[in-house]
């Protein structure tokens, strides 16, 4: 009994802000991300007449964005300085630890030039939106093999083993779920300060 004490005692901290903590934060935060890129998926579909849509929702991920990129390089510093939690559990797969860098640097592109062409409007696309067509192609090759090697294992990192507890309902579960509650709400926020720079795109793809 006092053995089985102990050892719950050792793995709680590491649930709350270890490396379990860790990974179902940047699983939960992925699945919001799957979920919300599906939705601005769409829009690019018809973008012309969604395109109000398409900014509302670039805008709103970028908070989950920033969330999910600051967990996924905390892991990485964590891993790296010796952490015993982070190398205990070890590093990505060698390709998805290769691709690591390259989702980071594509999302942080296709959203970026995104704000980019929102701030400067359709006088000035040029470069920008150049730039951003190029990183949204690049950023869907790299995606599809990330979310590939990962959505599969969204189920067992939230939700446990079948039959067990939920995992996102452990010690640090509520912290996790408010982190992305505030991402989400930051993106919201974000999005509803700069939804008025959309008109001027509208307007010019309306012939106004």
């Amino acid at each position: 009994m006092a053995t089985t004490v102990r050892r719950r005692h050792r793995r709680q901290p590491e649930v709350l802000d270890g490396a379990e903590g860790n990974e179902q934060l940047t699983a939960l935060t992925g699945a919001v991300l799957l979920i919300g890129f599906a939705v601005e998926g769409l829009t690019v579909v018809a973008v012309h007449q969604l395109l109000t849509l398409h900014f509302f929702f670039g805008m709103l991920l970028v908070g989950p964005v920033a969330l999910k990129i600051c967990s996924t390089v905390y892991r990485f510093a964590r891993y790296y300085g010796g952490a015993e939690p982070y190398v205990r559990k070890g590093p990505p797969a060698p390709l998805l630890r290769l691709l690591g860098p390259f989702v980071i640097i594509t999302s942080v592109a296709v959203l970026g030039s995104g704000v980019a062409l929102a701030v400067v409007g359709p006088d000035q696309m040029g470069l920008w939106l150049l730039l951003h067509k190029a990183s949204f192609v690049l950023w869907f090759g790299v995606m599809t093999i990330h979310v590939l090697a990962y959505a599969w294992r969204l189920p067992r990192i939230l939700l446990g083993e079948p039959g067990s507890r939920a995992r996102i309902a452990a010690p640090g579960g509520r912290f996790r779920w408010l982190l992305v509650g505030t991402s989400l709400a930051t993106g919201l926020l974000i999005a509803l300060l700069t939804i008025h720079l959309a008109t001027p795109w509208v307007a010019r793809l309306s012939g106004h």
